[in-house]
């Protein structure tokens, strides 16, 4: 394993890399989708309701991410005076600045014009926001050991939470969509759902209140990943490897009586999800740790890696300028291809002149050691 104190570790970089990425790529995947009526290869889309796609693996991994850079960012303070005034109102600010900045970028064109629909509270910032906050704080007040109870007593509460009857009287059924009381309380605390992603009787929103609670719990166990990359320990990517595919495998068994849903963020959701980080980290880890700088600055790892930098400042960038792909300019290709390619290869060709615009800005800021914080 490479020194951490050497250094970042570029697995980690890479990976917040793909990650970001695949966010933008299905938010630009479903853009052409319901915006231009194009075909899209069917793992680019989420799922409806139960179920996994490759698109619903990236903002998990994202957010696992999330945690594990708590532990090496916060590690001098937590032996130092743990939560004092200071750190909480670093950690309060980032926290407010994340679900401020996220507020406004889930309701810009709500802004421009009220009459085009209903505001919406929660979004993908707003959750990292949430995420971040929680993780950073018990990673400052609680041990390693409190931490993973904590994990444990989420993940296994969470169940028979979204078993209680629904707060407005819709039937539960926890493998009908909306048919549950995480989405009720969506439904009754934003005016009947108008305000959340999903509307209409059964809606509910995906970033949604309640379903933060296993994704705080999701973030705790990327703190606990960090954590233990901070050890060194020799066997590293063999213990990790076991514990992604544990993850993985009790996931999926539990997904047999408590479906695997992203839009409520299950817990069986979480352990595969996580598990599924875990495995590809290790795998990244094996790849580029340790290789030197040549293996770090070789295309395309050195897309992913400007991505992973200044993940935060890619995705609010592609979240102002996603309207892009609705240009001609962009769409030309996609045009011209339908004559002679398949049309889901053909849908991915305005979507990757797209990432490859966001990715010279994210180069252009590492080329010049820029980080941009929030």
């Amino acid at each position: 394993m490479a020194d951490y104190n050497r250094g970042r570790l570029v697995s980690l970089d890479a990976l917040r890399g793909l990650a970001v990425m695949g966010m933008i790529l299905v938010n630009s995947a479903a853009g052409m989708f319901y915006g231009q009526q194009a075909t899209v290869y069917s793992t680019l889309l989420h799922a409806s309701w139960q179920g996994l796609t490759l698109a619903d693996t990236v903002f998990p991994a994202f957010l696992m991410m999330v945690g594990v850079s708590i532990p090496m960012a916060l590690a001098r303070a937590k032996t130092g005076g743990g939560l004092d005034r200071a750190q909480a109102e670093r950690i309060g600010g980032r926290t407010i600045r994340l679900f401020v900045l996220g507020f406004l970028l889930s309701n810009i064109y709500w802004f421009a014009d009220f009459e085009s629909g209903e505001w919406r509270l929660w979004g993908v910032l707003q959750r990292i926001a949430l995420v971040y906050g929680a993780c950073a704080a018990l990673f400052l007040v609680a041990g390693a050991r409190a931490r993973i109870v904590l994990i444990v007593a989420v993940l296994v509460l969470y169940w028979p939470l979204t078993l209680v009857p629904a707060l407005d009287g819709l039937p539960n059924d926890i493998w009908q969509r909306g048919h549950n009381f995480v989405a009720s309380v969506d439904r009754v605390l934003l005016g009947a759902g108008g305000h959340n992603y999903v509307k209409g009787p059964e809606g509910y929103d995906p970033e949604g209140l309640l379903g933060t609670l296993p994704a705080i719990a999701h973030g705790l166990i990327g703190v606990a990943l960090g954590e233990y990359l901070m050890r060194r320990e020799r066997r590293f990517a063999a213990m990790l490897a076991a514990a992604g595919a544990a993850m993985f495998a009790l996931g999926l068994v539990w997904g047999l009586a408590f479906p695997i849903i992203k839009d409520i963020w299950s817990s069986s959701f979480v352990l595969v999800t996580c598990g599924l980080t875990t495995l590809a980290l290790v795998g990244l880890h094996v790849l580029l740790d340790g290789r030197g700088p040549e293996k770090a600055d070789c295309f395309p790892v050195s897309v992913a890696t400007a991505f992973g930098s200044n993940a935060i400042a890619a995705y609010v960038l592609h979240m102002v300028t996603g309207s892009l792909l609705g240009w001609d300019l962009l769409l030309a290709p996609y045009r011209w291809m339908l004559g002679w390619a398949p049309p889901a290869i053909a849908s991915l060709a305005p979507v990757l002149i797209y990432m490859a615009l966001l990715w010279a800005f994210v180069a252009w800021l590492r080329r010049n050691g820029w980080i941009i914080k929030i």
